[in-house]
C-alpha cells in the first residue's frame, strides 16, 4: 500500500483546486470577464500560476508514483511534499511579481527531476 504517496497526490490534487479557484476570485477582483484570457497583470500571474502548475502534473504525478513503486513509499511521499512546498513557493512570489517566481520554480524542478531520475533509475536496474 502507498498510503503516504496517495495522501501527497491528494494534497497536490488540492493545492490545484487553490489554485482554480484564485483564478476565479482573481477574475472577481480585477474586473476580467469570462472568456477574456488577459487584462489585469494580477489576473494574468494568478492564471499563469495555475496554468504552470496543470504544465508540470503530467511530470510530477507518474514520476511520484513509480518512484514510490520502484523505490519507496515514504521517500517518493517525502520529495512529493517539497514538490508541494516549492509550489506554494511559486504562488506567494509569482503573485507578488513576475520576478520573484524563480525560487519556487527551482525547488518544484528539483523535486519532479529527482521523482524522475529516481523512478528511471530503479526501472533500468531492473531490467538488467
Amino acid at each position: 500500500m502507498y498510503h503516504l504517496t496517495a495522501l501527497v497526490t491528494l494534497l497536490a490534487l488540492a493545492f490545484y483546486f487553490f489554485t482554480c479557484v484564485n483564478v476565479s476570485r482573481s477574475r472577481t477582483r480585477t474586473g476580467v470577464k469570462v472568456p477574456a484570457m488577459s487584462g489585469h497583470p494580477d489576473f494574468e500571474r494568478a492564471f499563469r500560476i495555475q496554468m504552470n502548475t496543470l504544465e508540470w502534473m503530467p511530470i510530477f504525478l507518474p514520476s511520484l508514483w513509480l518512484f514510490a513503486t520502484y523505490v519507496s513509499d515514504a521517500i517518493a511521499a517525502g520529495i512529493g511534499a517539497i514538490w508541494i512546498v516549492g509550489r506554494i513557493v511559486y504562488f506567494i512570489g509569482y503573485s507578488q511579481a513576475a520576478a520573484k517566481r524563480g525560487p519556487g520554480f527551482a525547488i518544484q524542478a528539483f523535486a519532479a527531476i529527482a521523482l524522475w531520475a529516481g523512478a528511471l533509475g530503479a526501472v533500468v536496474m531492473r531490467l538488467v
